[in-house]
């Protein structure tokens, strides 16, 4: 499975300065059926768009939580249309000028904030009894309010072969003790040793979101970030401090000395095959590794560079739509209500292999309940770091992965974060600090 697909979700990037204009235009206006609801059979009707018509499971579950909903009561009825999610977001900058965008939207969760500053969405206002059980990533909160919710969230890890490790005297990590940045190198240099070209597959052939999704993390470990947290105002000694130079070192040396690879097949397939002894790979590619590996796989925890192991947190989340308004908006909160349900969670955990995002859901899971298969991963969401909720995170985003992938083919590191840095300061600053 492609690593952007449906796990990680890559950033649906609607252009900052479109957003805001188109954003702002639409606020309150009659949309076509949205604001109001158009009446069909005595129902109000709320419009439903997600970008899930690419992924066959994830959309079955949609319809069967609709098909529920509807036949549950009298008074809405939801319709959904469904996007590839390459042609989706086209369709919401279509609709947003327009003026036609639907009630209900799903986005990836990085963007919230932009939308939520921009007027796109307005606060979800469905039950704090339901948003309080969710993981904390699967919540999308702009100015301290919630703006978007989500059933599931994904999760890194490092997959081994035990019998490998053991081959090679390498300590097995766990969660409460994972493996050093000193052991985690002695583990790479061991392993080539032993005659894997190539120790690591850390992903780096794949491109977009999967970059800041799967390496700011390892920044962040080392006590780096991509913006100063405590201001949101600059990247400035967050992106180009020590620890942020300590990584971009670290992390050119992985190619410099061979230790990882920028080529390769996108994917888990070099470890399924055994070429690579250790894969920094998500939950989505862990099924297709137990059945090639069985029970010589190992689900490890990402290593400490320092303050602790960081993985990505933040999946695709539903917000609703500011031009949504009088009985369309009742309905919609209505159907997000009644979409929560332990059940539906768990359905989507299973079928598109995604961590469940309620303890209850979870219960219910074939994978990641008690006992189950992948049960390792829902120890690793406490690790789980959400990309910056600013708005400006869809100019961070593509600003990091411009930097890493230099830095990967051999820049200065400290030349690349710098210019990072004023890349990054220079949007906030153009547009006012972003409301911070």
């Amino acid at each position: 499975m492609k690593r952007t697909g449906r796990a990680i979700a890559a950033l649906a990037v609607v252009p900052v300065l479109a957003l805001a204009a188109c954003g702002r235009a639409g606020e309150g206006d009659s949309d076509g059926g949205t604001a109001t609801g158009d009446s069909t059979g005595g129902k109000t009707q709320v419009r439903l768009w997600t970008h899930s018509a690419g992924n066959p499971a994830e959309l079955e579950v949609y319809n069967q939580i609709m098909s529920d909903f509807n036949s549950s009561q009298d008074n809405y009825e939801v319709v959904s249309e469904s996007f590839p999610q390459g042609a989706y977001n086209d369709a919401i900058v279509a609709a947003a000028v327009s003026g036609d965008l639907p009630c209900l939207l799903d986005m990836d969760g990085p963007i919230v904030p932009n939308w939520a500053w921009a007027g796109y969405i307005q606060p979800l206002g469905i039950s704090e009894d339901i948003t309080n059980e969710l993981l904390p990533t699967a919540v999308g909160v702009w100015e301290d309010e919630v703006y978007s919710a989500g059933y599931w969230d994904a999760a890194l890890a490092i997959f081994a072969r035990q019998s490998v490790l053991e081959a090679n005297n390498i300590r097995i990590p766990t969660v409460d003790e994972p493996w050093t940045k000193d052991e985690f190198d002695a583990a790479l240099r061991t392993l080539k040793g032993a005659g894997y070209d190539t120790p690591l597959d850390i992903g780096a052939e794949d491109s977009g979101e999967w970059w800041p999704y799967a390496y700011s993390p390892l920044l962040q470990s080392f006590g780096g970030d991509l913006i100063d947290r405590s201001t949101f105002l600059t990247a400035e000694g967050a992106l180009n401090g020590p620890e942020a130079l300590a990584w971009g070192e670290w992390f050119q040396g992985l190619f410099t000395e061979g230790l990882a690879s920028n080529t390769g097949t996108i994917g888990n397939e070099e470890f399924n095959r055994d070429e690579v002894a250790l894969s920094y790979t998500g939950v989505w590619n862990a099924l297709n590794s137990l059945e090639a590996v069985g029970d010589d796989l190992l689900i490890l925890p990402p290593p400490d560079f320092g303050t602790g192991p960081k993985i990505g947190g933040g999946s695709w989340q539903w917000g609703i739509a500011s031009s949504c308004s009088g009985p369309a908006l009742d309905g919609a909160r209505a159907y997000l209500e009644f979409s929560f349900k332990p059940e539906y969670i768990a359905a989507f955990a299973d079928k598109q292999i995604v961590i469940p995002a309620t303890e209850a859901g979870t219960e219910l899971s074939e994978y990641f309940g008690e006992g189950g298969v992948l049960r390792p991963f829902t120890e690793l969401t406490q690790f789980a770091v959400l990309r910056p909720e600013t708005p400006a995170y869809a100019v961070i985003s593509t600003t990091f992965e411009t930097a890493a992938m230099d830095i990967m083919n051999g820049a200065d590191v400290k030349q690349i974060l710098d210019q990072a840095v004023k890349d990054i300061d220079a949007d906030i600053q153009n547009n006012d600090g972003y409301g911070f």
